[in-house]
């Protein structure tokens, strides 16, 4: 309870993990956080209340700057790591100016000495908790994010620097493997952003062939090719104002990059077949499962491109790293197709959900869907069991792979005959593929292939 008369926070009822080696000063200052309406939790070291954070994330963090084992500053540093964004106030008996340079450049907060005034401490706080609050945007309302179910701690981390992210206009490049949610975390930024009243517009840059895909992004004049009957607005003018996903930009040829990057340093495009330049205001998210790295090594990929649309990377985790959201998606997932299939279906039997948790689910959160899918249409009891289950799931180890999925797995199956029959000899073996040397090699390392593997009397485990 509040003392009579005391001043109420204007963020009155924020959670304060305060931290301190000094118990009498933890509980002083514990006492006086708690006398202006704010929650506190209190921690001895830098290690303890690491833990605080694993079990969840407070408003702001006020730590002391001189502790044994980790300082303030490494705390800082690793909070930094876990939760980006989240205010950080140091406080220390020995502050000096290069202390408090070092740590305001790293984005801490606020810098205060003991002992600390009052007054100045609270504004502090209450201008921290303020500043936060506004990066959060619609005052912590959460329905940007809605689509995005977890509760697994990197992915909460990642949702913590989309958010951030999204306040800005910075190119995003958002990356993981296949079936992972990246087009949803494109959505989820683009929501938090200013231009969420503007259009979402998403295109798979590897669905479509070059000449289409140009067309596509940046429309074209009538006649400018056959079948060009009449002008068409791209869809960069499509998703003016708002926000335009290319998916897939690993895919995207080298030519429509070149025309892509121009696009992107004069903001404006010429449609195909135009001589008018148009103006251009998007913002721009892309994504890949491809290792662009590779790519740009291969000379697949322009570097200068790279680094225009990488300038934040949000990397998604494979869905087998973060199981603990499997029977979470799972019964969000069962109640979806129920509603549209089967209303009388209620969920999976625990033995079920257990099964389902259990999986490496190699296709991710799509391959998830599938297999709820099938299990709402084949299932004729409310509870769905876990044999249906283990049916489903087999039918998806039996199932066609993917056009990609299958051409990678004959690229290398083929690389592997042709390096046998001429035992590692690659210039024989390009001579046989139809390839040149230096492309032969880039097939090569992208199957992780090593021809001396295939020499006479080098165990072949490649092979294998």
């Amino acid at each position: 309870m509040m003392p009579s008369g005391s001043p109420q926070a204007p963020n009155q009822g924020a959670n304060i993990l305060l931290v301190d080696d000094d118990p009498s000063l933890l509980k002083l200052l514990g006492m006086r956080l708690e006398s202006r309406g704010y929650r506190v939790t209190t921690a001895e070291s830098g290690r303890a209340a690491l833990k605080h954070l694993d079990a969840g994330s407070p408003d702001l963090v006020l730590s002391d700057m001189r502790m044994d084992e980790m300082d303030g500053l490494a705390l800082f540093q690793e909070i930094q790591r876990r939760l980006p964004g989240l205010p950080v106030i140091i406080l220390t008996a020995h502050g000096s100016i290069p202390d408090a340079v070092s740590a305001t450049r790293q984005g801490v907060f606020g810098f205060l000495t003991k002992p600390v005034d009052r007054e100045e401490l609270f504004t502090t706080i209450d201008e921290a908790l303020s500043q936060s609050s506004a990066a959060g945007g619609s005052d912590g309302d959460d329905r940007w994010r809605e689509a995005i179910i977890t509760r697994s701690p990197e992915m909460e981390r990642l949702l913590e620097q989309a958010r951030m992210v999204a306040t800005s206009d910075v190119s995003v490049l958002v990356t993981g493997p296949s079936g992972s949610g990246k087009e949803l975390m494109a959505e989820a930024i683009h929501k938090a952003s200013p231009r969420a009243d503007k259009p979402f517009v998403a295109i798979n840059c590897g669905a479509l062939p070059e000449q289409l895909l140009e067309s596509e992004l940046f429309g074209h004049a009538k006649g400018a090719f056959t079948g060009a009957i009449s002008e068409h607005k791209g869809l960069f003018q499509a998703a003016d104002g708002g926000t335009l996903f290319l998916d897939e930009i690993g895919d995207m040829p080298l030519p429509l990059q070149v025309k892509l990057l121009r696009a992107l340093q004069e903001r404006q495009i010429r449609p195909l077949g135009s001589t008018t330049s148009v103006p251009i205001d998007v913002r721009l998210i892309s994504a890949t499962h491809r290792d662009l790295g590779q790519a740009m090594h291969d000379g697949e990929f322009r570097e200068d491109l790279f680094y225009r649309l990488n300038v934040v990377n949000l990397k998604l985790p494979p869905l087998k790293e973060r199981a603990e959201d499997v029977p979470l998606l799972a019964k969000h997932l069962v109640a979806q197709a129920a509603e549209r299939h089967k209303p009388f279906v209620k969920g999976f039997s625990r033995e079920a959900l257990n099964l389902l948790a259990g999986c490496a689910w190699p296709g991710n959160v799509r391959q998830l869907v599938n297999v709820v899918e099938q299990c709402v249409a084949l299932t004729s009891a409310p509870m769905i069991p876990e044999a249906l289950v283990a049916q489903a799931l087999a039918a998806e180890d039996n199932a066609l792979p993917t056009f990609s999925d299958a051409r990678a797995g004959f690229e290398r199956s083929y690389l592997i005959k042709v390096l046998k029959i001429t035992e590692g000899n690659v210039t024989q073996a390009a001579r046989i593929a139809g390839r040149n040397r230096t492309d032969f090699y880039k097939l090569l390392a992208r199957h992780e292939l090593e021809p001396s593997t295939f020499k006479p009397g080098t165990a072949q485990s490649e092979a294998s």
